[in-house]
């Protein structure tokens, strides 16, 4: 089997032409700010692609979608990085509409019929911040929440048709607070898109500032999760981020397997060179692979979650080896000649980036080895 059939099979099954109209497209304009990545995505049915078919959409598995994931990381890191927002809400959406009725069960099947794009409001790339923290306040009145705050930076921006935020709201039963998600649609008064993102790298991503000046949300656009702050992650939220954990992986395995490719390629490069990249790419793809089949066999739990970061920082580590050990075998003049090489060993380094960080998980982590809750920092 040739390098990267499985997924780009799997990307021509799910999104038909999708591939080759990425692959028609140089890989710098589809990095750039303006790129048409996020609208040939679009075109494809790229919103639906966690649907249920019952709802209008593609139906994939977790297996399926991680290779999906990887196939376009390999044509476009900034594709796959963007479009992980938009599948982390999905999956949570999906998650909450496992009755087939009420709000998120009309939500999912309207992304998925409409090709509608979700960005996501969550606290990613706040320092010293959980990933499931609020970034924005709210303030709750007869006629719903009015939210204020601002998410820098915020993939597909500038393509969203709703934002998802998160919200501490008064509890319906009982004293206190709890954790809900707002869905904002993008046309909403009071919301803003500025610019924010000004590295040349994954700038296809539409990685830029959205504001919320006391935007009101309807209370039917509010989904509460039962979990308070700080309190024990529930079925949900833990789904959602196993999710997270599992397509930002393959996303960047996707951009660092476009490296790889171009080695496998090059017949100058001696066999024993080629295998060994091979063997360290398809090892770390084959512990990503493993967490997915684990989802579709159930529910995501706790120790899936913990699974989906050790495979994290395994991917992580892999890539700090290959990447580099790959733009050497390539040489300096495909260095010197082209900007890809440079730019996609730059972007392969970019999951280290996001929440959580390995140092930050040091300590919820050793408890939980120690038989305690997972929390995530």
């Amino acid at each position: 089997m040739r390098f990267l059939e499985r997924e780009r099979a799997a990307l021509a099954k799910l999104l038909p032409g999708l591939d080759e109209s990425l692959r028609a497209v140089p890989l710098m304009t589809l990095e750039g700010p303006k790129s048409p990545g996020i609208g040939l995505f679009r075109e494809a049915g790229g919103p639906g692609l966690l649907a249920p078919t019952a709802l209008q959409g593609r139906g994939a598995t977790a297996l399926e979608t991680l290779r999906v994931q990887r196939a376009l990381g390999s044509r476009s890191p900034s594709l796959a990085v963007a479009t992980t927002m938009h599948h982390f809400s999905m999956a949570t959406l999906v998650g909450l509409s496992d009755s087939g009725e009420g709000l998120e069960w009309m939500l999912v099947q309207g992304v998925a019929s409409e090709n509608r794009l979700m960005a996501s409001g969550f606290a990613e790339g706040r320092s010293g911040t959980g990933i499931l923290s609020p970034s924005m306040s709210a303030t709750v009145t007869p006629e719903g929440v009015r939210i204020t705050g601002v998410k820098r930076p915020c993939s597909l921006a500038r393509s969203m048709d709703l934002l998802t935020a998160s919200v501490m709201v008064p509890c319906e039963e009982g004293e206190g607070e709890e954790l809900a998600v707002a869905l904002v649609p993008a046309e909403s008064a009071g919301l803003s898109v500025s610019g924010f993102w000004s590295s040349t790298f994954l700038a296809g991503a539409e990685s830029d500032q959205v504001t919320l000046d006391n935007v009101l949300v309807p209370k039917e656009l509010l989904v509460r999760t039962a979990s308070p702050a700080g309190a024990r992650l529930d079925e949900v939220q833990t789904a959602g981020l196993v999710w997270f954990e599992l397509l930002m992986t393959g996303s960047y395995l996707g951009a660092a397997s476009a490296l790889v490719e171009r080695v496998l390629l090059n017949d100058r490069v001696p066999d024993a060179e080629r295998v060994r990249l091979l063997v360290e790419v398809e090892g770390a793809t084959a512990a990503v692979e493993g967490l997915a089949r684990r989802v579709d066999e159930g529910a995501p739990d706790e120790s899936a979650l913990a699974d989906s970061l050790y495979a994290r920082y395994t991917v992580q580590d892999a890539l700090a080896r290959l990447v580099p050990r790959s733009v050497e075998l390539l040489g300096g003049l495909n260095f010197m000649t082209s900007d890809e090489v440079g730019y996609l060993a730059a972007c392969a380094n970019g999951l280290s980036l996001h929440p959580p960080s390995r140092s930050r998980m040091t300590g919820p982590l050793s408890a939980y080895l120690a038989d305690e809750p997972l929390t995530i920092a």
